[in-house]
C-alpha cells in the first residue's frame, strides 16, 4: 500500500486545498504505477503551525512541503515501471506545484522510502 505523508504549514491547509492535495498526490502515484494502485494509495496531510517551520535555521512563512512516500521496496524495482523513484519524485513535486503553486514546488522535498518485505502489515497481519 503506497502511503503518502505531506507535512505543510497548517495555514496553507483548508477545506478547498485539502481535497485537491489528496486527489493530486493520489493521481501522482497512480500515474507512475497505473490505475490498479489507486484504491490502495493512502494520503495523510499533516499541518505544522507556521511558527514551527524553518528553512536554513530560521522560521519561514513560505510553503516548504515535505512529502514522504512509503511502500514495499520491491515496488520500486518492477520491470514494467522503469525509474520508479525518479518518476515518483517528479510526479509528487508536480502535484504540489499544480495545487499550491510554483514557489511551493521549488521548496518541495520528496523522500521515497522502501519497506523491506515482512516489515509492514495491514489490519494486524504482516503483508
Amino acid at each position: 500500500m503506497p502511503h503518502v505523508s505531506l507535512h505543510l504549514r497548517e495555514e496553507s491547509l483548508d477545506a478547498t486545498v485539502e481535497p485537491r492535495l489528496i486527489a493530486a498526490l493520489t493521481e501522482a502515484v497512480t500515474a507512475v504505477f497505473g490505475e490498479p494502485v489507486r484504491p490502495m494509495v493512502a494520503v495523510e496531510l499533516i499541518g505544522v503551525p507556521q511558527r514551527r517551520r524553518g528553512i536554513g535555521g530560521v522560521p519561514t512563512d513560505e510553503d516548504a512541503p515535505v512529502v514522504a512516500l512509503s511502500m514495499r521496496e520491491a515496488a520500486y524495482h518492477l520491470p514494467h515501471v522503469p525509474d520508479a523513484p525518479a518518476r515518483l519524485v517528479a510526479a509528487l513535486t508536480e502535484a504540489i506545484t499544480g495545487t499550491l503553486g510554483e514557489a511551493a514546488g521549488r521548496q518541495t522535498v520528496v523522500t521515497v522510502e522502501g519497506v523491506a518485505a515482512g516489515r509492514s502489515g495491514i489490519g494486524g497481519q504482516p503483508a
